[in-house]
């Protein structure tokens, strides 16, 4: 391996806060990403939970001449284990300091657009596959249903139906699958969740949409996704559903697709 040829000769970080982010001159703010939540979502008494910083990175190699192409690409394998690290600990920071010890993971504010999503991602679970896909006595309003979709144990997403399919939601396991959070959620596509398997990658996307567009709903029989991290996690089961607003199927109205994966754990 050229990584044992080749130790880093030095390295050194610096976390630099960035105390105004509101500034013209804040360019970068690479904390961003790892916000959860609204900041009416925010807890009193966590404020510093909400600060920001830029770490810069710095590390060298010596190598000779001929192995420069080489160490470079090992040399960017090794920064982005370094991020992913870095994403891991910042995550995990985020989540605590945002939730009190021993009380249950918060849900996001209702607002009322999230209230009428609920309701059509369980309508039309139940228009396209007869069953329900949470209590009867949960469904009867947009926010009673948000609250029991936030807590279902099966990693509930939404996407849009574009040619890239961009994430615009998910419940709290299907945060915790993807290893990410509300605020970063759209920075995500489906292609990258779902393609990870190497016997189908670049297939499987593509063949659930197209799926889910010519007849409203497809199944997957168990695979394996990836997380934002690129942590695989394996599912015994995935369903995909196109979700109808009011105007229902007759009109057209279809509004984005939701997946359901269950029984996920990573591997």
């Amino acid at each position: 391996m050229i990584l044992r040829c080749c130790p880093p000769v030095s390295a050194s970080f610096r976390s630099t806060p960035l105390l105004d982010t509101s500034s013209p001159n804040c360019t970068l703010d690479l904390a961003s990403t790892l916000e959860a939540g609204t900041p009416g979502s925010r807890i009193a008494g966590h404020s510093r939970s909400g600060s920001k910083a830029v770490m810069t990175i710095a590390f060298q190699f010596a190598f000779e001449s001929h192995l420069q192409d080489s160490v470079a690409a090992m040399a960017r394998q090794y920064m982005r284990s370094i991020i992913s690290s870095v994403q891991r600990i910042a995550l995990a920071l985020s989540s605590s300091h945002l939730v009190p010890h021993g009380s249950s993971r918060l849900l996001p504010p209702v607002t009322p657009e999230a209230a009428t999503l609920s309701r059509w991602i369980v309508q039309s679970y139940r228009f396209h596959f007869g069953a329900e896909l949470i209590k009867a006595a949960d469904a009867g309003s947009g926010e009673s249903a948000l609250k029991a979709l936030w807590h279902h144990t099966s990693a509930i997403l939404c996407c849009s139906l574009k040619a890239m399919p961009v994430l615009t939601f998910a419940n709290q396991s299907g945060l915790d699958m993807l290893e990410t959070t509300l605020a970063a959620l759209r920075e995500m596509t489906m292609d990258k969740v779902l393609d990870c398997d190497q016997g189908r990658k670049g297939l499987l996307c593509a063949d659930l949409m197209a799926s889910v567009a010519e007849q409203g709903y497809a199944c997957v029989e168990g695979g394996t996704c990836a997380s934002s991290m690129g942590r695989p996690a394996s599912y015994g089961k995935a369903v995909a559903w196109k979700v109808l607003d009011d105007g229902g199927a007759g009109a057209g109205g279809a509004h984005c697709v939701c997946f359901a994966f269950m029984d996920w754990s990573f591997v």
